[in-house]
């Protein structure tokens, strides 16, 4: 296939990439950055240079393309929130989605008559905090800011359906990742022996493995019956205490130091409350499709990524 993608500099586009050079897909990358894009994917990518909040001549190139994976969006924690910086989390996820299908509805349609698909990414932030209550693709969304422009990004992709395009969206939960996000900002503390539990540490972290996260993405690719919400989250969620016991045992160090909400919020701002709230979240759907987790469960993830 010739796929197209966006984002694919990111934590989990790189890793994406790769494995689609590796199964032989033909790579079309959207960046705002060509020369970083062409260090980290060489000639294994063609490269289209274009801004996806921005609609341009970029979008000319998805025709060509059998598919979309819409991963591009900016960072949540990047900074403090404030009025400017959720307009442009808005945007970077709402308006780049939109200006993909608007490319798409120009030629939804495969040269040999067959639906295009788009794999959107959204976040398991669309279930909002939920304490231990189990979530599934079907349960409702939650009311917070981050949950309703979660809403706001899934409809903008289901605008493709009109047209006849597949549309699959995964929700992502925690990335583990040596390389970026939220473990890799863990590992200094931990290794300092600073490491332990945020707030009161009864908080459910929905996390997965980056080598499943990408083949759940595939999966939505290949598969026909992929349609809808897929959770982008391990079979097996654990608590914050739960995890940072984890954590600690697999680098050989204790879990103690105790972070109460309060100082992170302070730190912080508004974002904070993502932490030390969370949300229990089960893969239902990509389970139902026949995906087999390769790591499902914390402690078999810590210890590939970590050791």
């Amino acid at each position: 296939m010739r796929i197209f993608v966006t984002g694919a500099t990111g934590l989990v586009g790189r890793r994406l990439v790769w494995r689609l050079h590796e199964r032989g897909d033909q790579i079309v990358v959207l960046t705002r950055r060509a020369y970083h894009a062409a260090q980290l994917f060489g000639n294994n990518a063609a490269l289209v240079e274009g801004d996806p909040i921005r609609p341009g001549d970029w979008m000319k190139a998805i025709a060509d393309c059998d598919g979309v994976i819409h991963l591009a969006g900016e960072n949540i924690f990047a900074r403090r929130w404030n009025a400017d910086f959720k307009k442009l989390l808005h945007d970077s996820r709402v308006l780049s989605t939109q200006h993909v299908v608007e490319a798409l509805r120009r030629r939804p349609m495969r040269a040999d008559g067959q639906a295009k698909v788009l794999v959107n990414a959204s976040a398991i932030g669309y279930y909002g905090p939920r304490g231990d209550e189990e979530l599934t693709e079907e349960s409702a969304p939650g009311s917070d800011f981050l949950a309703q422009l979660c809403v706001e990004w899934e409809q903008a992709a289901r605008a493709a359906e009109s047209a006849g395009v597949r549309v699959a969206w995964v929700r992502v939960g925690v990335v583990l990742d040596k390389e970026g996000g939220a473990l890799a900002k863990l590992l200094t503390p931990f290794r300092l022996f600073a490491g332990g539990p945020v707030g009161n540490g009864q908080q459910w972290m929905s996390w997965i493995h980056y080598a499943d996260l990408v083949s759940l993405f595939l999966l939505a690719v290949d598969n026909a019956q992929a349609k809808g919400a897929l959770n982008g989250t391990a079979p097996n969620p654990v608590t914050n205490r739960e995890f940072s016991k984890t954590l600690g045992r697999v680098l050989h160090r204790p879990a103690l130091t105790w972070t109460p909400a309060l100082v992170l919020r302070m730190a912080l701002g508004e974002v904070a409350d993502l932490i030390t709230t969370g949300q229990r979240v089960l893969p239902k759907r990509a389970l139902e499709l026949g995906h087999s987790f390769q790591y499902p469960t914390l402690d078999a993830a810590l210890t590939h990524i970590l050791t």
